[in-house]
């Protein structure tokens, strides 16, 4: 069961991913704060709608008030935080920083709030993780460094991380589409504002309706549930690692789609990448193997 908890949230930061290609290949009207404002409310109109369809929204449970408010506030915060750091320290040190940030964050959070303790894996994973990120995003890159935009960047991270924490619990009371659903939407109310004063008419572009649309209805919608449905299965902090697969996608795919080159330390970095999630989600399944074996 652990083993297809890996593969779940694997799969949807290989989603994720996809963010950063399909934002350059928008309209350059698109601002990223209003397009991560779209994205949530979009994704989580689907989500509510798949919810809504498999009749999981009235389940007889109570709706715990303060881990609900937290998962949606901390959902919205991310947004916020993340697009606003990467506007003042730019797309490489933000990325890193907000990603990087959050399985270390996750860690201490998870142990402290819901007693799931890191193992040594997850330590080294973790490590081979954001170090290969760093060599995949920042080597070769002219890199700003800003105090408050890296402040910001770390507050992505931990705002990334509590939402983590927040909704394993409530996945626990909850199906997965409900608690992706009311979080997603809730959060989309505190970004609304943002809506109502934006420059919205690139939407009219092909270009522009359709990074929303995917944004929205693939990244956001069908990614949250994959990740829900992995959170269901593995610690907080070993979710969070393995969203590390979102850089190594974006990396391959700026190779691949945006015909960007690709140098000899990215390709460190992408093989330390691999080497941190097979060190998380392999090596165990090896492990077990034996143990059977034996």
């Amino acid at each position: 069961m652990k083993t297809r908890g890996y593969w779940f949230v694997l799969l949807a930061a290989c989603l994720w991913g996809t963010n950063g290609t399909v934002q350059a290949l928008a309209p350059e009207a698109a601002q990223p704060l209003v397009i991560g404002a779209l994205r949530i409310l979009l994704g989580g109109l689907a989500l509510l709608g798949v919810a809504a369809l498999r009749g999981v929204l009235r389940d007889g449970h109570r709706w715990a008030f303060w881990p609900t408010l937290i998962a949606a506030l901390s959902m919205a915060a991310y947004q916020l935080f993340f697009f606003a750091g990467v506007e003042r320290t730019g797309v490489a040190v933000g990325t890193i920083v907000g990603i990087g940030s959050t399985p270390i964050l996750a860690g201490p959070i998870g142990f402290i709030v819901r007693g799931e303790r890191p193992g040594r894996r997850w330590v080294v994973a973790t490590l081979l993780g954001i170090l290969g990120s760093g060599l995949l995003i920042l080597v070769g890159r002219s890199i700003q460094l800003d105090l408050l935009g890296i402040f910001l960047a770390t507050l992505a991270g931990a705002s990334y991380a509590v939402f983590a924490t927040a909704s394993k619990g409530l996945i626990e009371q909850h199906a997965t589409e409900a608690v992706m659903a009311v979080t997603f939407c809730l959060g989309a109310l505190f970004v609304l504002p943002l809506l109502f004063t934006a420059e919205l008419g690139w939407l009219a572009q092909p270009s522009g309706a359709l990074a929303v649309l995917h944004l929205g209805l693939i990244s956001a919608a069908l990614g949250y549930l994959l990740f829900g449905r992995g959170l269901q299965l593995v610690p907080v902090a070993t979710a969070a690692t393995l969203t590390l697969a979102e850089p190594l996608t974006a990396g391959l795919l700026g190779v691949l789609v945006l015909g960007e080159k690709l140098t000899l330390p990215a390709f460190l970095g992408i093989l330390l990448i691999f080497a941190g999630l097979a060190v998380l989600s392999i090596a165990p399944n090896i492990q077990a193997r034996r143990v059977k074996k034996a």
